[in-house]
């Protein structure tokens, strides 16, 4: 997708006084360089969310710019498969909210993701630093590649209390599979997980997430499992099913399976589905592995594309957060790479559709990500949607 001109949404600063909290957003792309000058709302009680290109990590500049500008404010952020700001979505650029609260706290947690290791306890070391009586809601942001996105919510929830809201995303790598990062003191680093703690009664969030994919083919059990990696659907190997499906697609795997996400219910009773995404294939194992978990026993079922539906899931999304808050209100989107790559031109479309469904005035930044963390209706618990428009809203009063 072609660079676009330098956004012009940044809004004029507003000097703090008893106004809630005040959302300025700005960006920054290879080339043209940052949209605006640095708004001055550097506090304590500050969030600054940067989501940008996987380049980013080794041409550091303009997040150390921007680290500099915001010295003792909270940064939190992660690579993208696509950066959406405001009703655009670029490559090789950051886009960046910067959210300065009047009476929420905020406080970072981080984890690192041994490699090898499992991706519960980095969850549960987050949830421990961030518990509080007061803590609202918890943003997530997590290496996109060497995380278990499912043990990674268990380990958190297994720390949170139930009321606590949890949404974010796993980091994204292009189409490409290979290195994401995630914002640690300003710098990104991979196999990371950070976590952000809002806190207090002052705080609102709202949250929605949808899909709009159509379901083909017969319902399959899987037969076996370790973790999210997948051997055998019906006794027979996994992979050599799915590139059956595939056909000439499936020269292209892993990238190609976005095409075809699988549908996943733990049981033939259960009303509630979540979708999952390949991360990667193993050709001598005949395994795939996913963005998340495929239990022993669950059924699933191939899904493709249907432009339209994906662009009104887009919509219910954002009717599903838009709390019509008549404060300033900052929205979060989180849409699948796989949903991008299916769009094509059209992606723009989907984020058109969240935005007109947001409150007038709502800024909303984004990326495209590796999985969407988010309850899956009015639920508590934060579950891993793949293949999904995620978008949480946040605003004070």
């Amino acid at each position: 997708m072609p660079l676009l001109a330098a956004s012009q949404n940044a809004t004029r600063v507003v000097e703090p006084g008893g106004q809630n909290m005040h959302v300025e957003t700005i960006s920054f792309q290879t080339g043209t360089g940052w949209s605006a000058p640095f708004p001055s709302m550097d506090s304590d009680q500050t969030l600054v969310l940067v989501f940008g290109a996987p380049s980013f990590v080794d041409a550091t500049g303009p997040l150390q710019a921007l680290t500099a500008a915001f010295p003792t404010s909270k940064i939190a952020g992660c690579s993208s498969a696509g950066e959406i700001d405001d009703r655009t979505i670029r490559d090789e650029s950051l886009s960046v909210a910067v959210i300065k609260f009047d009476k929420t706290k905020v406080k970072l947690a981080r984890a690192l993701v041994e490699t090898g290791g499992s991706s519960y306890g980095p969850g549960e070391n987050i949830a421990r630093a961030l518990a509080a009586p007061d803590l609202r809601a918890v943003l997530v942001f997590s290496d996109g590649i060497a995380v278990n996105g499912s043990e990674l919510l268990r380990g958190i929830h297994s720390a949170l209390a139930p009321t606590v809201v949890v949404t974010g995303g796993l980091a994204g790598d292009g189409s490409r599979f290979q290195h994401t990062w995630v914002l640690v003191d300003g710098k990104p680093q991979e196999r990371m997980v950070v976590g952000v703690g809002l806190y207090g009664s002052s705080v609102g969030v709202s949250h929605g997430s949808r899909g709009g994919w159509d379901i083909f083919g017969p319902e399959r059990t899987v037969t076996r499992s370790a973790s999210n990696v997948l051997f055998e659907l019906d006794g027979e190997p996994a992979l050599q099913l799915y590139k059956t499906y595939l056909g000439d697609r499936a020269e292209g795997l892993p990238a190609t399976a976005l095409l075809f996400p699988l549908a996943l219910r733990a049981h033939a009773g259960d009303a509630k589905t979540l979708v999952r995404t390949i991360l990667s294939i193993d050709e001598g194992a005949q395994s795939m592995t996913f963005a998340g978990d495929l239990p022993e026993g669950s059924l699933v079922q191939l899904m493709r594309a249907n432009f339209d539906r994906l662009i009104e899931g887009a919509g219910e999304a954002g009717r599903a957060a838009n709390s019509d808050q008549k404060g300033e209100t900052v929205t979060v989107a989180i849409s699948c790479v796989g949903r991008r790559l299916v769009l094509g031109e059209r992606t723009e479309e989907e984020v058109e559709a969240a935005h007109e469904a947001l409150p007038a005035g709502s800024k909303l930044v984004g990326f495209y990500s590796y999985g969407e963390i988010s309850p899956h209706a009015t639920g508590e618990c934060g579950s891993l949607h793949n293949q999904t428009m995620t978008l949480t809203s946040i605003w004070e009063s």
